[in-house]
């Protein structure tokens, strides 16, 4: 067999990645979303071939001003033992996203698509980490109603953040919150979900602390925005609070507050296990829009 090779594209290759044939049944391309559209950096984008043919490719993602790439965000293939190989031989290690239409094992072909590129992933040294739920409300879908049980306050205080942010990881249904907890301490998760949060190019002041009528704190929910949508950022109740449904009054003041900055659009997640917080979705008219699995 012709020997494998495995490098970065360089500018200008743009052709030489699209042309490895992509039925377009999962991942981005089953979405209209094109690899000339993400900004990718050349850099980061790594291809195996044979014979000067693509047969496998990836490309990872960050911000503009990244140093560094922050997610695995395109990966396909005709050769799966050459994608493995490709994701061993390049440089970096982030976790690896992948978009799936919603019931997508219900369909022999986009299975078969889909679990391939787990399977070559995990083949890779990767592991299955949570299948999330992806939601997209925009304004055919209603506002959801403000149940007026809680006050929403800007807070202008990282430190007090932090500290909510690490009373809600005890206990958190959220695997990514879990993991690190688990691994490193919930002070550890609570500055991942900080640093993430401030990370997004929207204004700090659109977050809201939430207080019940008698003056407790009962949580926080981050209106948002990304490099592409308007987003929920982040909904979190406190333990003690847990229970009284609180999460919807949440999600329905994140949306209100980003409509009223003019979203047309709002995306969401939350990871498939988390029945409450999917129900709560459920309720305030967010339609599931995709699934994802994420692998580490």
């Amino acid at each position: 067999m012709t020997d494998l090779v495995i490098r970065p594209l360089v500018a200008g290759e743009e052709d030489l990645f699209d042309s490895l044939p992509d039925p377009g049944l999962v991942g981005r391309a089953a979405f209209g979303e094109t690899y000339r559209d993400g900004n990718y950096r050349p850099e980061w984008t790594w291809v195996a071939l044979r014979d000067g043919v693509v047969v496998a490719r990836a490309a990872w993602w960050a911000g503009p001003d990244d140093p560094a790439p922050l997610a695995l965000d395109w990966f396909d293939f005709s050769d799966a033992d050459a994608a493995a190989e490709l994701l061993r031989t390049a440089p970096f290690k982030t976790e690896y996203s992948i978009s799936l239409p919603n019931g997508w094992r219900s369909d022999a072909a986009i299975h078969a698509q889909g679990q391939a590129r787990i399977d070559a992933a995990i083949a890779s040294g990767m592991r299955v980490l949570v299948e999330r739920y992806r939601y997209r409300w925009t304004p055919d879908c209603g506002l959801p109603d403000r149940p007026g049980r809680l006050e929403f306050r800007p807070v202008p205080d990282d430190a007090v953040i932090h500290d909510v942010l690490r009373r809600i990881a005890e206990g958190s249904l959220d695997a990514h919150t879990r993991r690190v907890a688990d691994e490193q301490g919930v002070d550890a998760a609570a500055q991942e979900d900080l640093d993430i949060l401030r990370w997004l190019p929207s204004p700090r002041d659109w977050w809201r602390l939430a207080y019940t009528a008698d003056g407790e704190l009962a949580g926080i929910t981050v209106p948002a925005r990304n490099y592409n949508d308007p987003i929920v950022g982040f909904i979190g109740v406190l333990p003690e609070h847990r229970g009284h449904g609180y999460a919807y009054d949440l999600l329905s003041e994140a949306t209100h507050l980003l409509v009223a900055e003019g979203a047309d659009r709002i995306v969401a997640a939350t990871d498939q296990p988390n029945k409450p917080m999917a129900a709560t979705f459920a309720r305030a008219g967010y339609p599931i829009e995709r699934e994802r699995i994420d692998l580490i």
